[in-house]
């Protein structure tokens, strides 16, 4: 039984923008659209950053211009909090979006040289 996506966590720095930290980026275009799209569909978007303060605010105005809104930021979701009673440091999402992130099912090998650079 294939895993229902519903909930979609997203970096900001280096995924919904091209790395430039503490300034913002070239915008991910592509991504936009597709969490834009996402959203229309029902799913809920997390904005999952270390960005916090002044730059929070900034990283989520600026994707507000690009029509993207957050259905939480660097927290869970309602539906997450109701189901398990707690707020947790781990973002609880389906699918995790982030420019450091790589694939858990590689071979040994694989790994190897992922790791080796």
């Amino acid at each position: 039984m294939e895993k229902k996506i519903e909930i979609i966590a997203v970096d900001f720095d280096g995924t919904l923008c091209s790395e430039c930290y503490p300034a913002i980026g070239m915008p991910n275009l592509p991504l936009f659209a597709l969490l834009k799209g996402a959203r229309r569909q029902g799913k809920k978007v997390i904005l999952w950053t270390c960005r916090c303060g002044d730059l929070l605010e900034e990283a989520v105005a600026w994707c507000r211009m690009f029509g993207l809104e957050f259905d939480a930021v660097n927290e869970n979701v309602a539906q997450t909090l109701e189901q398990y009673g707690t707020e947790s440091r781990k973002i609880s999402a389906d699918v995790y979006i982030d420019d450091k992130a790589c694939w858990p099912w590689m071979t040994k090998q694989e790994w190897e040289q992922y790791l080796a650079g």
